[in-house]
C-alpha cells in the first residue's frame, strides 16, 4: 500500500522530468535555452553549499509575515461583508476594484509611502494576500444555510451559544481555505515584493540571475518557490483534515 502511494506521489515529478530531457533533445529549442535537469540539480546544490538557504528563508518570512497579517484583518473582514447581506452589496464593487488590481502596478506607490525596505516588500504581500482572502471568506460565509441558526435557536441557544457552537465551527473551513488562497497569491507575488531593492530572498536570486542569463539559477529559485508553496499548502491542508474531520467530503 505505501509503495503504491510512493508511486502516484512521484509519477507525475519523473513525467515531467522525461518531457524536460525530451524538450531538450527534440531539437525544437535550442538547448543553450533550457538547462537540463542535471545541470539544475548541480547547480541547486552549488548554491545550497552558499546563499541559497538565506533566500528561501527571508522569502518564506516574508511571505508568511504578509499572509499572518492579510489573513489577520481578512478573517473579520469577509466574516462581515458575509453575514451582512447589505454591507456585502455596499462594499462589493470595491472590493472587486482594488483585487483586480494586480500588486505589481502598485509598486511605485509603495516605494513612495514605504520606502524600499522590508516594510514595502510585506505591504505588497499583505495587498495580495488580503483581498484573496477577503473573497474567500465572505463567498464561504454567504453560503452558510440559515438553517442552522433556526435549528439552534428552536433547540434552546442564545445568540453566544449560536456564535461559539455554530457560526465559528462552520467558519473554520472557510478561514483555512482563506489561509490556502492567500498563501497562493502570496507566493505568486513574491518576485514582484522583491522587486522593491531586495538584495536577499529567491524573487532576488531570479532577478540577478537574468541580469546575467544564468539561467540554471533560474529555474533553481523557480523550482524552489514552487516546492515550498507546496510543502506549505500541504501542511494546511492535513491541518485541515483534523480540524474539520467532521465534516462531509465526497473525497
Amino acid at each position: 500500500m505505501l509503495g503504491k502511494h510512493m508511486l502516484w506521489l512521484l509519477a507525475p515529478w519523473v513525467l515531467i522530468v522525461a518531457v524536460w530531457y525530451g524538450i531538450r533533445a527534440s531539437g525544437f529549442v535550442e538547448p543553450a535555452l533550457v538547462p537540463a535537469p542535471h545541470q539544475v540539480l548541480r547547480k541547486f546544490v552549488e548554491l545550497s553549499q552558499g546563499r541559497l538557504w538565506i533566500d528561501v528563508w527571508m522569502s518564506t518570512q516574508r511571505v508568511f509575515i504578509g499572509v499572518a497579517l492579510g489573513v489577520l484583518l481578512a478573517v473579520p473582514v469577509g466574516f462581515c461583508l458575509g453575514w451582512y447581506r447589505g454591507l456585502r452589496r455596499f462594499m462589493d464593487p470595491v472590493i472587486n476594484f482594488f483585487r483586480a488590481l494586480p500588486p505589481i502596478a502598485l509598486i511605485p506607490l509603495v516605494i513612495v509611502y514605504f520606502g524600499i525596505g522590508e516594510a514595502a516588500k510585506t505591504a505588497i504581500l499583505f495587498y495580495a494576500s488580503f483581498f484573496a482572502g477577503v473573497i474567500v471568506m465572505y463567498e464561504g460565509i454567504a453560503q452558510i444555510s440559515p438553517l442552522f441558526v433556526k435549528v439552534a435557536r428552536t433547540l434552546g441557544a442564545n445568540d453566544i451559544e449560536i456564535f461559539g457552537k455554530v457560526i465559528v465551527p462552520l467558519t473554520v473551513p472557510h478561514i483555512l481555505t482563506a489561509v490556502r488562497v492567500a498563501l497562493g497569491v502570496a507566493w505568486a507575488t513574491l518576485v514582484a515584493s522583491e522587486l522593491i531593492a531586495a538584495q536577499q530572498g529567491l524573487g532576488a536570486l531570479i532577478q540577478n540571475a537574468s541580469s546575467f542569463f544564468q539561467l540554471d539559477i533560474i529555474y533553481v529559485g523557480i523550482i524552489c518557490i514552487g516546492f515550498i508553496a507546496l510543502v506549505m499548502d500541504l501542511l494546511l491542508r492535513l491541518a485541515t483534515r483534523r480540524l474539520v474531520a467532521w465534516q462531509d467530503r465526497i473525497a
